[in-house]
């Protein structure tokens, strides 16, 4: 896939219709927006087109409507957020693609912005409904895509209004793809990979893809337990898929043929139940990751393999991570997840994150900030690491 895409500083905006794509897709609890983290990720783009005399035409799905009009998925408390950061108003439609988006579409004057309702109201949405994009498409002249958190998927907001229109990336996509597109096509190295969380299944394309590409792979989180199963080790009670053990013994036996250093953890964090809640207080005892005692489930990786995991990171010119080491919501198991954090944070290298629960546990831990990277797309991303074509992006024209 070509990663050297055309964005909106490669175009002239002024007096045209835009159509923007975001990822306003944010959480929310009776009524209120809980985290406008992805609204003020949006803004560079915004101002940007707002600036340089676009009328513009904001569109985002939030939470899963089905093709349903639920008044609790509503954009309008995203219209009234997005107002007072940008100070001004932004209109609100009352439909997607009726006829008060239509008319506030066609009386947008230079510099005005209005968003549409939830795009996951239309039916033919998810379904890339060639209709539906021509009618996206017939409010504007330009479609710029800055939602990499559903690139990865084809839905008719996202790849197939492109179609109609010439398509580009806003500044968000823009630096996703840039950053991770090198990072895969033309680390510096060493370039070390960090895979974690609970299942291998979830992660099988991307150790293959990376073993391609990495020095050195490092294994950690619930999915290290069914590459131990592998090696021929007891794991106890803990998290295995015993229908990807041959894999992970062909995963092995790859890095061993590519010259790729696997790591994997040496010593186990273990309890005798996993914490119900989720954070509940636990006891813990540390073992040798061969040696795990059958009445024993691993729920962190212990002291020396984070010692080992770390001084990989450090002698790194390249890391990415994606997925936690152990149950990091739980204080007591999430110190295998922090150790990284802060090893990524402390490295003299290109760091970058992938989505979801370890971008989550770096902002929660604190290190987001020292971080080069942390993606805005946890399914996209990890699609990205796969090496799969991502249908928001292989729209967008090409330099």
């Amino acid at each position: 896939m070509n990663y050297n895409k055309k964005s909106i500083l490669d175009i002239d905006v002024s007096g045209k219709r835009v159509l923007c794509r975001c990822d306003f897709n944010v959480p929310t609890k009776a009524g209120q927006i809980t985290s406008d983290k992805r609204i003020v990720a949006a803004l560079p783009t915004i101002e940007y087109l707002l600036n340089h005399g676009a009328k513009l035409i904001l569109c985002s799905h939030m939470g899963k409507p089905k093709g349903e009009w639920k008044p609790e998925l509503s954009l309008k408390i995203v219209a009234e957020r997005l107002s007072q950061l940008l100070g001004k108003e932004v209109i609100m439609a009352s439909d997607v693609v009726g006829e008060d988006a239509m008319a506030k579409a066609a009386a947008l004057k230079e510099g005005e912005v209005m968003l549409l309702e939830n795009v996951r109201y239309m039916k033919g949405e998810t379904k890339n409904d060639p209709e539906l994009s021509r009618q996206f498409a017939s409010m504007a002249e330009i479609f710029v895509n800055d939602a990499f958190g559903t690139a990865h998927r084809a839905h008719s907001s996202t790849a197939g209004v492109a179609e109609y229109l010439p398509a580009v990336s806003g500044l968000l996509v823009q630096k996703e793809v840039g950053i991770m597109g090198k990072a895969l096509a033309d680390p510096e190295r060493p370039f070390v990979a960090i895979l974690g969380g609970a299942k291998v299944s979830d992660k099988l394309n991307v150790i293959n893809n990376l073993l391609e590409k990495v020095d050195t792979l490092i294994i950690g989180g619930g999915m290290a337990f069914t590459f131990q199963a592998a090696l021929g080790h007891n794991v106890g009670n803990s998290l295995l898929d015993e229908s990807k053990i041959d894999y992970c013994k062909e995963m092995m036996a790859k890095a061993e043929q590519r010259g790729v250093k696997l790591l994997l953890p040496t010593d186990v964090v273990v309890v005798d139940h996993f914490p119900s809640p989720i954070d509940a207080p636990v006891e813990v005892m540390t073992v040798s990751a061969d040696a795990i005692p059958e009445d024993k489930e691993g729920v962190d990786i212990g002291e020396k393999t984070r010692a080992i995991f770390a001084q990989a990171v450090k002698d790194a010119k390249t890391v990415v991570w994606n997925g936690p080491m152990g149950v990091f919501e739980n204080p007591t198991l999430a110190k295998g997840t922090i150790a990284m954090a802060q090893a990524l944070a402390d490295a003299d290298a290109v760091t970058i994150v992938g989505g979801g629960d370890s971008a989550a546990a770096c902002e929660q831990l604190g290190f987001a900030q020292e971080i080069t990277h942390i993606s805005t797309g946890g399914g996209a991303s990890l699609e990205f690491l796969e090496g799969l074509e991502l249908p928001g992006i292989a729209c967008l024209q090409d330099r």
